[in-house]
């Protein structure tokens, strides 16, 4: 058995390219969407929960309060477009294309040609809806990096399965 299937901390993937946190400090591909955690380009107290949803390409961008984005009315606003970005960055083009659902061919995938392929957008509400979840994924993500290292369990991450080695 490895020493991380006998810790609590899980393998994480490198990233595709190095990128910076400052403007978009949580990025992820689930629940069917492209979402993460954008900070305001003129508040620093403020961030914004923003998704595109794999496929209609449905978008939704929010402050950590609940308040629409100003930006996003009619077509992706900055901090869409610094998600996608940021994503291209961390997943790779090749990645992000095929979770999005983006028609575009494999030599121009790149993040502005990600967000161009994907003009015909309206804004979701269902995404709408996600933000409180990805808003708290976000800050739980920040309390875990504030943990030492460790291989004793950690109680909240009790219902993964032990792995054990079957002979």
């Amino acid at each position: 058995m490895s020493v991380w299937e006998r810790s609590s901390t899980a393998r994480v993937v490198p990233p595709a390219r190095p990128r910076k946190l400052a403007k978009v400090p949580f990025v992820e591909l689930a629940d069917g969407r492209l979402q993460g955690v954008v900070s305001s380009g003129s508040d620093i107290g403020r961030v914004y929960v923003s998704s595109v949803a794999a496929g209609s390409y449905a978008f939704a961008c929010s402050t950590n309060n609940n308040r629409p984005c100003g930006g996003a009315r009619g077509s992706f606003c900055n901090h869409i477009g610094a998600l996608v970005d940021q994503a291209v960055l961390q997943y790779g083009p090749e990645r992000v294309a095929r979770y999005l659902k983006v028609d575009v061919p494999q030599e121009e995938r790149d993040a502005e040609r990600l967000r161009r392929a994907m003009t015909a957008t309206r804004p979701s509400p269902d995404a709408a809806k996600a933000a409180a979840a990805v808003f708290s994924r976000f800050l739980r993500h920040l309390a875990y990096l504030e943990l030492a290292p460790a291989t004793t369990p950690l109680p909240e991450m009790h219902f993964f399965p032990p792995t054990r080695a079957v002979a």
